[in-house]
């Protein structure tokens, strides 16, 4: 192993005393970025004003970018395009690819994937009409339910709430075999482990970055377009940016070239700031050492969880292959847990109805954070202090 993860943790702010292990919702922040903020609003918002677009380069940072993101999805040089939302780019992704399949109405996907996608693809097979449905099956079921009728397989690589990993390029063999495009989701894959959209046969991808590339709150999402679809991938969301000569004001929309049709509106400048110093910390990472890491801290973790919580159900499965870089347990009373743990300072999440989320990201925890970790968890489990009114109040968000 060549990464040095105790240089990694000490590039991130993380409050004394916490242990932070919500990483795979959002990212905490990285040294870097609050100074490249300053530097951003400053000197290039403050001093440079409008001209910041040409002398600051922010119109062309989308697509820089975008590269440092390829390079950590296994993506092409110049398939990436930053911007927007990551609902806005599923919506792009999918519309783009349903085109390039005429005759093909349905959207497969999967009960485990994110809600906002499936909304996202609803509401997308209801504007279309004309027999367009969205099919869903059990994650498991997947692969065996795509046939000659699906025109794109929709699906999040990594189940939000166990971790539980579709096999990517099985999938994408067996949905071109059929006719089918496939339409990954990444939001909890990309910066968590290695990820070869190019070598496994990805034709469209999404992600956001405020997760595992900690990019702060709001961060913005990104779109691939494998090279061979980009030429003919027609933008849904035919925004100003993704014109082939934004500036020359044409009333007739000409997408651009490449994947910079699948711009959409203004970037967002700050955000993009924060994204760009957020990566930063990728220099010297080693992907393959990262996985490695992560599976080893997330063995030690479920190890002693269970040796010391047997009222605990695990819900991540155990063999790596199939895993992200999440543990997630089941308790009727999960809510309450998770909120007695943060309480004490170990920041998870819980996911209804029953799960406990925990986020194990090398960049910033170790052996001792889980160890402790699973300590309080095990205490409180022992104690039943979860078990007070205050715990069990539903904030607004879980």
């Amino acid at each position: 192993m060549t990464t040095d993860f105790a240089a990694t943790k000490r590039q991130f702010l993380l409050p004394e005393g916490v242990i932070y292990l919500d990483g795979n919702s959002l990212g905490p922040l990285p040294r870097g970025v609050a100074e490249r903020l300053q530097t951003t609003v400053a000197d290039e918002w403050g001093q440079m004003l409008i001209r910041g677009w040409n002398t600051a380069g922010w119109m062309d940072m989308p697509a820089r970018v975008g590269n440092r993101i390829a390079r950590l999805v296994g993506a092409e040089p110049g398939s990436v395009v930053m911007g927007d939302t990551l609902s806005i780019k599923v919506y792009q992704a999918l519309a783009s690819a349903l085109e390039l399949v005429p005759g093909r109405r349905v959207i497969l996907s999967d009960t485990g994937n994110f809600p906002s996608d499936l909304y996202i693809a609803d509401g997308l097979v209801r504007t279309l009409g004309d027999g367009h449905a969205l099919k869903t099956v059990a994650p498991e079921a997947v692969e065996d339910a795509i046939d000659g009728s699906v025109g794109v397989v929709m699906v999040t690589e990594v189940d939000y709430r166990t971790g539980r990993r579709h096999d990517m390029a099985r999938l994408a063999a067996k949905a071109h075999a059929h006719g089918a495009l496939l339409v990954w989701d990444l939001a909890h894959s990309a910066g968590a482990f290695p990820v070869h959209l190019a070598r496994d046969g990805a034709d469209f991808a999404v992600g956001c970055t405020y997760k595992y590339l900690n990019s702060g709150p709001g961060g913005p999402a990104f779109i691939y377009v494998a090279p061979r679809h980009q030429d003919a991938a027609r933008p849904a969301l035919s925004g100003w940016l993704g014109h082939e000569v934004p500036f020359a004001f044409d009333l007739d929309y000409r997408p651009g070239a490449g994947i910079e049709r699948m711009r959409v509106g203004t970037p967002p400048i700050l955000q993009l700031a924060a994204l760009d110093a957020a990566l930063d910390v990728w220099a010297g990472v080693d992907l393959d050492d990262l996985r490695a890491r992560a599976l080893a801290l997330q063995d030690r973790f479920i190890a002693a969880v269970e040796a010391a919580c047997p009222m605990l159900t695990l819900a991540t499965p155990r063999d790596h292959g199939q895993r992200g870089s999440q543990v997630s347990f089941r308790h009727a009373e999960g809510y309450a847990i998770m909120q007695a743990l943060i309480a004490e300072g170990v920041i998870g999440d819980f996911r209804a109805p029953d799960i406990l989320r925990f986020g194990i990201t090398p960049l910033y925890i170790d052996e001792g954070d889980i160890d402790r970790a699973a300590a309080i968890l095990a205490r409180i489990m022992t104690t039943g202090s979860w078990d007070q009114p205050q715990f069990k109040a539903r904030a607004r968000v879980t």
